[in-house]
């Protein structure tokens, strides 16, 4: 069984972030040139949540699946869920819960098996590819706590400077 702990604290982590932004005084400080604001960044990770979900639940289900994080990378996907969630604070409880989903799925419900299953993977960051093979699927969801939460963590932070 895997320990979800890491990941319940890096959500824990970029949801305080996510708060310190929005209740600054100022109420909507701008990214440096080509990076997004704290509503983008929310709705990538909701995205790139959406899609752990749905790898999660495949490997569990017994079917075939693929993660692939391109449709979290698109501006206007990205705009849409902004729309669609209603804002910072709807973006925020989607994570929240989107967390907690995670956390009951990769930890007590999967077997060392299921979270050993090779899924093909393509991830991207910004136009650099990470990866374009096959990754255990323990390795996108410790992936989340260890490197795309804490990233999106220090992204929303630095946005209290701008």
């Amino acid at each position: 069984m895997m320990d979800t702990t890491p990941l319940r604290n890096a959500y824990r982590a970029l949801l305080d972030a996510a708060v310190a932004v929005a209740d600054s005084s100022d109420t909507s400080p701008v990214p440096p040139n080509g990076e997004w604001n704290a509503e983008q960044i929310l709705a990538h990770v909701a995205l790139v949540n959406a899609a752990t979900i749905a790898a999660v639940s495949c490997v569990a289900a017994g079917s075939n699946t693929t993660y692939d994080n391109r449709v979290a990378l698109d501006t206007w996907t990205i705009e849409r869920l902004i729309a669609l969630a209603g804002g910072s604070t709807g973006l925020r409880d989607r994570i929240r819960l989107q967390g907690d989903a995670l956390c009951a799925l990769g930890g007590p419900m999967l077997s060392d098996a299921e979270l050993d299953t090779p899924v093909p993977t393509r991830l991207l960051s910004k136009a650099t590819v990470l990866a374009d093979q096959p990754m255990p699927l323990r390795d996108l969801i410790t992936g989340l706590a260890e490197v795309e939460l804490p990233g999106h963590t220090k992204q929303l932070l630095a946005l209290l400077s701008c």
